[in-house]
């Protein structure tokens, strides 16, 4: 179990970050183990992320360069990996082809207008809503940065659950779709609300708390809604579906802490 659980990080580290971490095994065990500890992977994106506008903050910059750069360093540690799976999404999604056709636009490595906009509008979002949370105090922001990263990781967890097939037969989608059993992910979700609902109300009071587990409920709901339209839009998930999921939930989530 041990050993299985240090799998799990490391495919999760390794996979899901561009932190020197090796991944030692591909097979479907270490991918279920990885896949439920990707939350995980997720808070070092964030706590970095907060490290980093905090950071800005303390030697005097204003919330907006604070906010920049609380969107930046999740980019910078997964290499844009899922903005880049969010644009592809959106390619094909918007191409309105069929499903085959549809796959090879997202395999493409250019970006066409649909992945533009789209990236556009994600990361505006991303950078308007923290810039109100650290206009609100620089642990607002920082609780943010945290809780919309593990938002994006624990929306991966879910994408993996069992029942939900690969469009492809290769590549990382097809390695982790349907590794997770329903209740593991399920559990998860309940656990890490939870878990980001008492950081958040033991750093900035009860309301904070209740915010962030809704934020978080929130960011998987529509998460799922895109990972439902995309298995029938594609057949299944792919890598750059599981991209756009993450991304999907990560501004969920920041959308939803700057409403009353």
């Amino acid at each position: 179990m041990t050993s299985l659980l240090s799998d799990g990080i490391r495919f999760a580290f390794g996979t899901l970050t561009v932190l020197p971490v090796r991944v030692t095994r591909w097979d479907r065990e270490a991918a279920r183990a990885g896949m439920l500890c990707a939350p995980l992977a997720g808070l070092v994106v964030g706590l970095c992320a907060a490290a980093a506008g905090g950071g800005l903050l303390l030697l005097g910059s204003g919330p907006l360069l604070a906010a920049v750069a609380g969107t930046a360093v999740p980019a910078a540690l997964t290499r844009g990996l899922h903005l880049d799976g969010l644009a592809d999404t959106a390619d094909g999604l918007g191409s309105g082809k069929p499903a085959d056709e549809a796959l090879r636009v997202m395999k493409q490595s250019d970006i066409g207008p649909f992945g533009v906009i789209t990236l556009l509008f994600v990361l505006l979002a991303q950078v308007a809503a923290l810039f109100e949370l650290y206009a609100a105090g620089w642990a607002h922001g920082a609780a943010g940065a945290a809780a919309s990263a593990v938002a994006a990781r624990l929306a991966l967890t879910l994408a993996s659950r069992a029942g939900v097939p690969p469009a492809r037969p290769e590549g990382l989608g097809a390695a982790v779709a349907g590794t997770v059993p329903a209740g593991a992910a399920t559990a998860a979700a309940l656990l890490v609300s939870v878990a980001c609902a008492g950081a958040a109300g033991a750093l900035l009071g009860p309301y904070a708390a209740l915010h962030h587990a809704v934020a978080v409920l929130v960011a998987l709901a529509a998460a799922h809604l895109l990972l439902r339209h995309c298995v029938r839009r594609f057949g299944g998930v792919t890598g750059d579906v599981f991209g756009g999921v993450a991304e999907t939930a990560a501004t969920a989530a920041l959308v939803v802490l700057v409403l009353e």
